[in-house]
């Protein structure tokens, strides 16, 4: 009869002995660590988010007419679909003037798009638009748009992207604007300004 075959198990490992074991020497083996009992007199310090002071009241106090809207790129290519001015719906809309802002990353976005959305490039030249520099690295222009309503809450951010409103929901007092029905609508706008929902 022939030797018979031994079959090496799966995935096995060297066996180690551990570091506070008795045959290491002394000064190589670990030192167990003493836990060190906790005073019960010393007072415990917490670090606490900060809010911002504009959030004081139930609603965002730096909201107000003339209004502030981070405009994303899908808003003005749903508002050439849908055949909507973006200065005319937005006073529509809120019944008070409106500035339109983009900021770099939104006009790079609608740049790398290329010929099909050059309608969307030239409203967005439009010099009624206030342009907002951007200091980050990158043009995506989503993380853009929420790290600049986390550190100003005195925007209102015009998207019809699902990923980027769910985002926005999260910061309290910042308002969003959509598209429904040909025509533009706010949600989480304090004291119900806006056009009524139909």
């Amino acid at each position: 009869m022939g030797k018979q075959k031994k079959q090496k198990k799966y995935a096995t490992m060297k066996r180690m002995i551990s570091l506070k074991d008795q045959r290491i020497k002394e000064q190589d083996r670990a030192k167990t660590q003493k836990k060190k009992k906790e005073d019960p007199s010393v007072i415990k310090e917490q670090e606490v988010a900060k809010h911002p002071s504009c959030m004081f009241f139930q609603y965002n106090t730096q909201l107000g007419p003339p209004y502030y809207i981070l405009v994303d790129t899908n808003f003005i290519n749903f508002s050439i679909k849908a055949k909507l001015d973006v200065v005319q719906s937005m006073m529509d809309c809120l019944y008070a003037k409106c500035v339109p802002c983009i900021t770099d990353c939104v006009m790079a976005e609608l740049e790398k798009l290329g010929m099909k959305f050059r309608v969307a490039l030239r409203i967005a030249k439009d010099p009624r638009f206030d342009r907002l520099p951007c200091s980050h690295k990158g043009t995506y222009a989503d993380d853009c748009l929420v790290q600049r309503v986390t550190q100003h809450k005195c925007y209102i951010v015009a998207t019809v992207d699902r990923d980027l409103k769910r985002r926005i929901r999260k910061i309290p007092g910042v308002p969003i604007m959509y598209i429904s029905n040909h025509r533009y609508n706010i949600e989480r706008m304090p004291d119900d300004y806006g056009a009524p929902r139909l």
